[in-house]
């Protein structure tokens, strides 16, 4: 049966909702450890009950850090490595634990962004200035969202419509002759609330390899959100999301556009069942103009989500299912351009005063690669009120891509429709504090990956083939600390990437990184800086071609100078360090942006 029957026939079901595209995250006053999250388990836990190594970037965090590219939010957070090809607007990558781009999931209000030809989110056009919170979940998660969730998975929430009328307008301009403009507003009427926000920014750029020329970016975004509340308790939502524009490179240039809706409701049926239905698409376009020639490749990913959320005692069940199909459309002559993919899923989650259990069971049918059962177990357990140690065990798996499986016959290179998965094995130990003031967690893993996706050759043509295991073991280590104005969070990692087969480090990762944040904030002022520092890596397999390691120091300042008025000062690479992550394919390095500054002002309207 034909996916868009399906689709359309499940508009049928009276139920509702994938509670992970409308809960909205709501912060407690005391440590991050205790702020409650959505994307570690199916529901609402706090950080700590989640029995996973999580990440909260609040909107304060992200107001204050004010970061040029959505990415620079993630950047050498724990276990995260983020690569790109230059600054502004360049292809980018975010493995988490070691995994490639492909294999972090990213969602945006409970809805999957990914394009099905190159794998992963398309990071770079997402825009920061229209999302609120960030939750970062490491680990496997394939248990819970299927394939590709082998490192772990990122949600952004946009902006919440608000009960009452607020709105901003904020201007803003920096070297490289950059420009931005963003507006929102939000209100409601009865019980329903809405919000739109827009976005405009515009920049010539810098050169994104050596002694290359400028290349530039321009980004127009819009998001629309409503929320109607039942008097029972249930609600309804819809999300639109369109981010598009135009980016340069070495070459060419690119028109994207970034589409996202999503349709949810829960409903709750009685005081142990809570239902709901999601309805969600997305869309990654791009029409590329290169000195070779020109060419198009769309991709949509559609899906729908119905669950169930039954709760007693403090026990909860929750069990679904989920049907989704990738289609692409391209001036390439893929020889298959659609693939559907239906599921079940379950997870059960036990409470029994300081001890917590988790278990989750995934089975996941693709037409394209055939079924794959996914599962979890998770044990943690409060030593008291200020500690909690955590163990779990998972299984992932990373699904190839189009690109993989059927790119057509060209310079010698074709796709291999024979590839399996990769799949993943996964332990971890973590213990974490949690004071008055301050908190800490650690986290020791081990993944071990079968069916690595690697390059080869099949009868004389380079292709894509299963070869390779890995084993990647790490240790992570954040904190921070809130008092009297000052706000400090410190990341530390460390990664051993490993090629079974070579002994090698996996490609484009760094070993350590480390991130220390501090902010200070007195009277109307407020004042701060990071600095980020990331080991050596490699371009290639082989370990011949090495990038050494840099560190970065970013400064910030803000001042409250009127009612509803205030300004920020941003300023990117202070030092003006000249670093790489990623090599072109002829040897050169991609250069990321030297210093790089940014001065904005706001008017807030509450």
């Amino acid at each position: 049966m034909k996916f868009s029957r399906l689709f359309a026939s499940s508009l049928l079901i009276p139920f509702a909702l994938n509670p992970l595209s409308l809960a909205v995250a709501q912060e407690s006053q005391d440590s991050p450890t205790n702020l409650i999250v959505v994307t570690g388990t199916y529901g609402p836990k706090t950080v700590g009950e989640s029995l996973s190594s999580v990440t909260v970037l609040d909107e304060e965090e992200i107001r204050t850090k004010a970061p040029a590219e959505f990415s620079d939010l993630l950047r050498s957070q724990p276990g995260i490595n983020v690569t790109g090809n230059g600054s502004f607007g360049k292809s980018t990558s975010v493995n988490i634990r070691g995994v490639k781009n492909a294999g972090t999931v990213f969602l945006l209000d409970g809805v999957k962004v990914h394009s099905a030809t190159a794998g992963g989110a398309p990071w770079q056009f997402i825009p920061t200035e229209l999302v609120q919170r960030v939750e970062v979940v490491r680990g496997p998660r394939s248990s819970l969202y299927g394939a590709d969730a082998m490192g772990g998975v990122v949600q952004a929430f946009t902006l919440d419509p608000k009960y009452g009328q607020r709105g901003w307008v904020e201007a803003g301009a920096g070297n490289f002759n950059t420009q931005k403009v963003s507006a929102g507003v939000s209100g409601s009427t009865g019980n329903t609330r809405y919000s739109l926000s827009g976005l405009h920014k515009d920049t010539d750029g810098t050169a994104v390899i050596e002694n290359g020329d400028d290349q530039g970016f321009r980004n127009t975004a819009g998001l629309g959100r409503v929320v109607h509340d039942f008097d029972n308790g249930g609600e309804a939502s819809i999300l639109v999301l369109q981010s598009e524009g135009n980016t340069e490179y070495e070459g060419g240039n690119t028109d994207f556009t970034v589409r996202t809706i999503g349709l949810g409701m829960t409903v709750p049926l009685n005081a142990y069942w809570q239902t709901g239905i999601q309805f969600s698409e997305s869309r990654d376009e791009s029409d590329s103009f290169e000195d070779w020639g020109d060419s198009t490749h769309n991709t949509r990913l559609r899906q729908a989500r119905w669950e169930n959320t039954f709760s007693y005692s403090g026990h909860d069940l929750i069990v679904g299912t989920e049907l989704q199909q990738d289609e692409v459309s391209s001036t390439e002559q893929y020889s298959e351009t659609s693939r559907t993919n239906t599921a079940a899923f379950s997870q059960l989650r036990l409470s029994f005063g300081p001890a917590d259990a988790h278990l989750s069971l995934r089975t996941d049918d693709n037409e394209a690669y055939g079924t794959k059962e996914t599962g979890g177990v998770a044990l943690g357990y409060s030593i008291d009120g200020s500690h909690r140690v955590r163990a779990s065990y998972g299984t992932a798996f990373r699904a190839p891509t189009f690109n993989d499986l059927y790119w057509p016959l060209a310079f010698n290179y074709q796709g291999n429709p024979n590839l399996k998965p990769e799949e993943s094995e996964n332990y971890e130990l973590g213990a974490s504090g949690n004071y008055n003031r301050w908190f800490w967690d650690l986290a020791v893993y081990q993944m071990d990956i079968e069916n690595l996706i690697g390059s080869g050759q099949i009868g004389g043509v380079d292709t894509r083939v299963n070869v390779n295991e890995a084993r990647i073991r790490g240790t992570e280590l954040s904190g921070g600390y809130a008092s009297g104005g000052w706000r400090t969070a410190i990341a530390l990692a460390y990664m051993n990437p490993e090629d079974r087969e070579t002994g090698n480090q996996l490609r484009r990762l760094t070993r350590q990184t480390a991130r220390v944040d501090l902010d200070k904030a007195f009277g109307g002022f407020t004042l701060g800086g990071s600095v980020i520092a990331e080991g050596h890596r490699y371009d290639d397999a082989a370990n011949n071609d090495r990038l050494p390691g840099f560190a970065t120091i970013d400064l910030r300042a803000g001042w409250y100078f009127a009612p509803n008025w205030s300004s920020r000062l941003t300023v990117a690479n202070v030092l003006d360090k000249e670093y790489s992550t990623a090599k072109v394919w002829d040897g050169r390095n991609y250069i990321a942006a030297g210093r790089n500054a940014m001065l904005s002002v706001r008017y807030d309207i509450h």
